[in-house]
């Protein structure tokens, strides 16, 4: 690939790219040209095959985002090991369902730990080797359509996706004049493990469906070339975006 999208000699971490959406992503970056550091937690067997297979450069390495402590030390040695990171995908998450009357305090700690805390500490510690090096990079984070709707029965990831669009914003307004785009995917209802259940719904499922203009459940690759997109060239003068791709939802 060539051009404004090409990312040709660049290195992308990819959090959570296991599976899913992270999945999508790292195979989009890395059919752009990237390099693609893929961190999760489990076996990220299947993304480097699929990477691997159509000549693209993949490095797995085993974290967990939930120790919160470990995940600067994770992107530091990433960094001197393989060498400067010019894109963070913080793509990361996970997520717990109950009544807010009956959400446990550890359910809420969990899922901010990874969906939010971490996030921030990840790009602390990419933005202070980036300016170290006195280098350029971009952020991306994955938020979610409850980072503009409250949802039901997830309090602690909406919380933490609307802490996510303002982190993305604070980031953006401290970042953008030194080097470093922020900006955000709101991925709308996609068919990942975290939307299992509602897809095991039937009412639910046809209720979702009944609202999206495009008529149809998101796959992870609808989000990859939005990656593309933030990461490359043809959106430096992009900065604190939050780009829903949800098939229409917002606009209804």
């Amino acid at each position: 690939m060539s051009g404004l999208f090409s990312l040709e000699g660049r290195r992308a971490m990819v959090t959570g790219a296991n599976t899913g959406i992270g999945q999508g992503i790292a195979l989009a970056l890395a059919a752009a040209g990237a390099e693609v550091l893929a961190v999760g937690r489990s076996s990220m067997a299947e993304t480097e095959a699929a990477i691997r297979d159509t000549g693209g450069k993949v490095v797995a390495l085993k974290a967990d985002l939930a120790r919160t402590a470990s995940v600067a030390p994770m992107l530091d040695a990433a960094w001197e090991t393989h060498g400067p990171i010019d894109i963070l995908v913080n793509n990361a998450g996970i997520i717990r369902r109950a009544a807010a009357l009956d959400f446990s305090e550890q359910d809420w700690d969990d899922v901010l730990d990874v969906n939010l805390k971490s996030v921030f500490l990840l790009s602390q510690a990419f933005a202070r080797r980036v300016f170290a090096a006195e280098r350029a990079g971009k952020i991306v984070n994955i938020a979610s359509l409850m980072s503009f709707q409250g949802g039901i029965r997830i309090a602690s990831y909406t919380a933490a996706k609307s802490g996510l669009a303002g982190l993305t914003r604070i980031l953006a307004n401290e970042w953008a004049a030194k080097g470093i785009n922020v900006n955000a995917i709101a991925p709308g209802y996609i068919v990942t493990n975290n939307t299992e259940a509602l897809r095991n719904d039937p009412e639910r499922s046809a209720d979702i469906l009944k609202r999206i203009p495009a008529g149809r459940w998101g796959s992870a690759q609808d989000i990859g070339g939005t990656a593309v997109y933030l990461a490359s060239d043809a959106a430096n003068y992009v900065h604190g975006a939050i780009l829903p791709v949800d098939g229409g939802w917002l606009a209804r």
